[in-house]
């Protein structure tokens, strides 16, 4: 006897297109750095020229950057060269993604408390109280409870088949529950390895920015002819440490936020594992 225990394809559908599709938003988000960096950090109001310009536009070239001093912070990052704008979408992209799995992973946890919802189920199974334990899935309305409520449409169906022995309906059991688990988690894990790329990327591509500063500093060292150029030095070097800051923080709230995420996914697959035991201890016991 073959179960189908899925939902209806529609059901399924909206579980694995829950969140963000990376493909649309990536580009956007890149995008959206480059206008930061390029609008909001290297807007003008956040330099002052030196005294003996005159004229100075808005587009600022790599010859001009010598002659203007930031007046703040956003305009020392601008200072970072062509790297930054690139550090800055990654960091745009951890957080909106952040966002996006912390209201994905609080959906997919559903109603009240899961802990006392795991408690609950546990409780009306050992009374093999299924009907009731099936409406507490209906109100939690989460991942777990989806997972439960597909174990328990089978629980009943195998309950009452008489084709099948006790070693059989185990196994239908079992596999009725692995697959309703397999259809949550595309869901759970969606987009986490962009948080886990981006927290090594970002360290990289910081490195790449550093090199690049450094180059230009020792470039106006050797450039001076003995006399250093102290301007042109200490714009390499600080591009350098602006990169390497910029990478080790976006890197750093990756790993963090990707870590945190992991820990929340394995709570929740952690109940899943935890009530599908008590379902298959319950048919065993009562059937």
């Amino acid at each position: 006897m073959e179960m189908n225990v899925s939902k209806n394809d529609e059901q399924v559908v909206a579980r694995k297109a829950g969140g963000l599709n990376p493909a649309v938003i990536l580009p956007i988000l890149l995008v959206l750095g480059f206008c930061v960096w390029l609008f909001v950090l290297g807007n003008p109001g956040n330099f002052k020229a030196d005294p003996k310009l005159s004229g100075l536009s808005a587009a600022f070239t790599d010859v001009e950057r010598k002659d203007l001093h930031p007046l703040g912070f956003m305009g020392m990052i601008y200072m970072g060269g062509i790297i930054v704008p690139f550090l800055v979408s990654f960091m745009i992209i951890v957080i909106v993604f952040s966002f996006e799995r912390y209201f994905v992973l609080s959906k997919a946890s559903g109603a009240g408390n899961v802990d006392n919802f795991v408690v609950k189920v546990r409780s009306l199974l050992n009374s093999n109280k299924v009907d009731e334990a099936l409406e507490e899935c209906d109100r939690q309305q989460g991942s777990v409870g989806n997972v439960v409520k597909e174990g328990l449409i089978t629980y009943k169906a195998l309950a009452h088949d008489t084709t099948l022995n006790k070693e059989q309906k185990m196994v239908a059991l079992n596999k009725a529950i692995e697959e309703a688990t397999t259809l949550e988690m595309p869901m759970l894990e969606k987009n986490m390895m962009i948080l886990s790329t981006l927290g090594t990327v970002a360290t990289l591509v910081a490195l790449l920015g550093t090199v690049i500063g450094m180059i230009g500093a020792f470039f106006a060292l050797g450039a001076s002819g003995g006399t250093p150029d102290a301007a042109a030095l200490s714009i390499g070097i600080s591009e350098a440490l602006i990169n390497t800051a910029l990478g080790i923080g976006t890197s750093a709230v990756a790993i963090i936020l990707y870590n945190f995420f992991t820990s929340k996914i394995d709570g929740l697959t952690y109940k899943i594992d935890e009530i599908a035991m008590s379902i298959q201890q319950s048919f065993a016991e009562f059937h």
